[in-house]
């Protein structure tokens, strides 16, 4: 896009270069839910069918196994065969990222090796959840991951759900190492982003970790976002990605104003509840794995408008962009 870096490739850490041009770190990213059946198991024709339509919808990545896949609910054998099965539906077209982030060094580790093995094409690291490192301790860790995990790495900070916030004199540090690709930053504090956004280059991409600001951080320069909210709104994320990167405020506007809405019941209770209470209404999915319940029934009487509102949104998203004659 104009006045953008070069995005960031995987060509040069691992293996032969990527096969398609769309394979790089950039735009609509999609941290996938996990669908399971009724019985609890993972239903993995919903998977299929899931992935299908984030390809459709022009989403340009996908993570597999991240909090919002509720990887800590998975079995060692389904996280397998659910990447397994993403990377071969995949065949090259987008990159697939894959959760390794662990609260110990040497699991992150055995765990990054073992998604290599598997396919992905880089590891989404998360902080050490629960451990509270230090600073220091961050470096430490990120630096021993990425220089034996065998993946380039995108660094993941959302110190809501882990306790530790990576400052970004922590990050500057990290991202000098070729192995560490770029970051997710889920703090929404234009100051946070603006810090990173210094860091930026054509090897290290910046990446928002937050749907509600995410216009706001492209438009500032972030090289994408890795969204929740695109697991439902594929093609209406690809647009508001697209218009933002490319600086067209107003068209970027139009599209975020509308996803507003969308994003507020999307975060009206922790995730992926109300993303998999869409899901299932859309037919992908029925449910979620204990200690998460299903969407409250103070807000099961919103899930039809959003839901309303969300193919509605999507069918306009994937028309032809008008252009002037």
């Amino acid at each position: 896009m104009p006045g953008h870096a070069a995005c960031v490739t995987f060509s040069h850490i691992h293996g032969p270069p990527l096969a398609h041009a769309s394979n790089a770190l950039a735009g609509s990213i999609t941290a996938l839910a996990t669908p399971f059946a009724a019985d609890g198991a993972v239903d993995f024709d919903a998977w299929t069918r899931l992935i299908d339509a984030q390809l459709a919808g022009g989403t340009q990545a996908l993570v597999v196994a991240g909090s919002t896949g509720e990887a800590a609910a998975l079995t060692d054998a389904e996280f397998d065969e659910l990447l397994r099965r993403a990377v071969a539906r995949v065949a090259g077209r987008v990159p697939v990222l894959a959760g390794t982030g662990l609260s110990n060094t040497a699991k992150t580790v055995e765990l990054t090796r073992r998604v290599a093995t598997l396919g992905a094409d880089a590891a989404l690291v998360v902080t050490p959840p629960y451990v509270r490192p230090t600073q220091a301790g961050l470096v430490a860790h990120y630096r021993i991951v990425a220089a034996e995990g065998g993946l380039p790495v995108v660094l993941y900070n959302v110190p809501g759900r882990t306790g530790c916030d990576m400052q970004p004199e922590t990050v500057a540090e990290l991202a000098a190492d070729p192995h560490i690709v770029g970051i997710k930053e889920a703090v929404a504090d234009p100051a946070r982003m603006a810090a990173l956004l210094a860091l930026k280059a054509p090897g290290f991409a910046i990446l928002s970790g937050d749907d509600p600001t995410a216009c706001r951080a492209m438009l500032a320069g972030a090289d994408g976002v890795i969204s929740v909210a695109s697991n439902v709104l594929p093609a209406a994320m690809r647009r508001l990605c697209d218009h933002a990167r490319a600086g067209e405020v107003d068209a970027a506007a139009v599209v975020d104003n509308a996803l507003q809405p969308l994003f507020d019941f999307i975060g009206c209770e922790p995730n992926p509840i109300p993303v998999k209470a869409l899901l299932r209404h859309a037919g992908i999915g029925e449910g979620l794995r204990l200690p998460l319940t299903s969407l409250s029934l103070l807000n099961e009487g919103r899930l039809a408008p959003a839901a309303a509102a969300i193919l509605a949104l999507e069918n306009e998203c994937r028309r032809p962009v008008a252009t002037s004659s």
